[in-house]
């Protein structure tokens, strides 16, 4: 069985079709997402729309939780001012239940797959707002393979940077991003798992920025880094 690994999509629906036509072509059989669905770009009910064509499992991240607090009115400025509209376009665009779904989903998840324990969370076991990078100090990656030790598989996202470590007959990956990625290297991020051979490959697609940039400069032309993240090298 082949399974697509996929973090932080943020409403950016170009990146996403590019992962989906590339893990249809390499026969991925099942989808796990690891959050972050909306915020930043502009069309997450299309992201939905996408993922819900597939056999998917995902759990919700720290901008699933502003969704939350938008639409309850609380901490708006705050949002808009730091992460722009992304967050104020998926409330309008996402039908009550999607948005529901979306930020009832659990920060982190387990499973069983073809014999293979997994576990998802957005930023790691012990909270879903943290920030594990590649160059993690040591005892930091020590304390992700034993702070809930027991799994296989565990993939985690947030930092849009990928990353792998493995240990004895444990595998910790980030997938980095699908939509924002932040390693200066264009294109949409995501991991493929193989659960015959336990194998992870990581691929970047290319795909085309523009429509993404000019909706930023439409919604959010204060905030530069939106568009120049996508582009910078």
């Amino acid at each position: 069985m082949k399974i697509g690994l996929l973090a932080d999509i943020h409403g950016n629906v170009h990146a996403l079709k590019a992962v989906l036509k590339s893990a249809k072509k390499q026969g991925a059989d099942k989808l796990l997402c690891c959050g972050d669905y909306v915020g930043y770009y502009y069309d997450p009910d299309s992201v939905m729309a996408l993922l819900d064509n597939w056999d998917w499992v995902g759990i919700s991240g720290n901008h699933e939780a502003m969704l939350y607090d938008w639409l309850n009115n609380n901490n708006r400025e705050e949002i808009k001012a730091k992460y722009g509209s992304g967050i104020s376009i998926a409330s309008k665009k996402l039908d009550y239940e999607t948005a529901v779904r979306l930020y009832e989903m659990p920060s982190q998840t387990k499973l069983n797959i073809k014999n293979y324990k997994v576990m998802l969370c957005h930023g790691s076991p012990w909270e879903r707002d943290n920030y594990i990078y590649p160059d993690a100090k040591q005892q930091t990656v020590d304390k992700m393979f034993t702070y809930n030790p027991d799994f296989n598989v565990l993939v985690y996202g947030h930092t849009h940077y990928p990353a792998v470590w493995k240990h004895k007959n444990q595998i910790i990956i980030n997938p980095g991003s699908v939509g924002q990625t932040r390693d200066y290297k264009p294109g949409a991020s995501w991991a493929l798992w193989d659960t015959v051979t336990n194998d992870v490959i990581f691929y970047k697609e290319k795909y085309d920025v523009n429509p993404v940039i000019e909706m930023c400069q439409t919604y959010d032309p204060d905030i530069k880094y939106l568009a120049n993240v996508l582009v910078r090298k």
